[in-house]
């Protein structure tokens, strides 16, 4: 039983690791990044699909993505997609590819940049926090049932406290190397 909650509790403080890195990935520097585009969707006969769905997304360059649509007609919707979506990138068609230059970030927007990212790892923080309540609260539950001795319970409490303190520390780290790419330049 109180394997079952700390695997549960591992594996759900996992997730919110995971999700912080793919938010993360979305937050643009001045470089490109194939992944920027992963989200963003556009109209395939009707149906809404990622830009991958329909495109080979490549780096061109360190600052240029070329995307390359499977079907000729579809640069075009692929082109509009880009523009409209909040990336704030500015697509051009060149023949069959679609090139994405990654606009060079200025002072105020790398600083607002990193407040987004500190936002989003504090939001992570208080994901990994919460299912750190949740695993103890099971605890109790297990404790107020005899299902699991007093000392069972202290010890597993120490095991989620140090799995929690094990994901805080990743998130920061993570955080750390996010605002340091963001501020170079």
């Amino acid at each position: 039983m109180i394997a079952d909650v700390k695997k549960t509790a591992e594996q759900k403080m996992k997730k919110s690791l995971e999700s912080l890195k793919v938010d993360l990935a979305k937050v643009r520097t001045g470089r490109a990044h194939a992944g920027i585009l992963d989200h963003v969707m556009v109209d395939y006969y009707g149906t809404p699909t990622p830009i991958p769905g329909v495109a080979n997304v490549t780096l061109i360059d360190a600052r240029t993505i070329g995307v390359t649509p499977w079907e000729r007609k579809m640069a075009n919707t692929i082109e509009k997609a880009i523009r409209d979506s909040d990336l704030g990138l500015n697509p051009s068609t060149t023949g069959d590819v679609v090139r994405v230059p990654m606009p060079a970030l200025t002072e105020e927007r790398r600083r607002d940049l990193t407040k987004i990212v500190k936002h989003e790892a504090e939001n992570a923080k208080v994901a990994v926090r919460n299912v750190r309540r949740d695993a103890n609260t099971q605890l109790k539950d297990l404790l107020k049932k005899k299902s699991i001795a007093e000392d069972e319970e202290r010890r597993a409490q120490d095991d989620i406290q140090k799995l929690t303190d094990r994901h805080i520390s990743d998130i920061d780290k993570i955080l750390a190397a996010k605002e340091a790419e963001l501020m170079a330049v």
